[in-house]
């Protein structure tokens, strides 16, 4: 399995833009229940930053097939005042993580 992390920052006007837009993948998701990926998507205290964590089993990511993620993804940089940034996770340990 291999866990990613991304990590960005979007312009004060486009933190609201980014949660609906976010909302929408996991509507998408809810509907659809791919198989092989674990996700989550997380609002930092600040207001603007974000992180998303996948756990994707196989080689292709089921997620970037979404068309909600697909809008998600197409104008990232334009609501961002810090651009992505991606990271293979390498697990050391987990305790209860992402558990249903």
């Amino acid at each position: 399995m291999k866990h990613i992390l991304v990590q960005y920052r979007v312009k004060p006007d486009q933190a609201a833009d980014n949660v609906a837009l976010i909302e929408a993948v996991f509507a998408q998701l809810a509907r659809e229940a791919p198989s092989g990926l674990r996700y989550a998507s997380f609002r930092l205290g600040d207001g603007v930053s974000f992180v998303h964590i996948a756990s994707v089993e196989g080689p292709a990511n089921p997620l970037t097939a979404l068309a909600a993620f697909q809008a998600f993804t197409a104008r990232i940089k334009d609501r961002c005042e810090v651009p992505p940034v991606s990271q293979e996770l390498h697990g050391i340990g987990a305790y209860h993580f992402f558990e249903r």
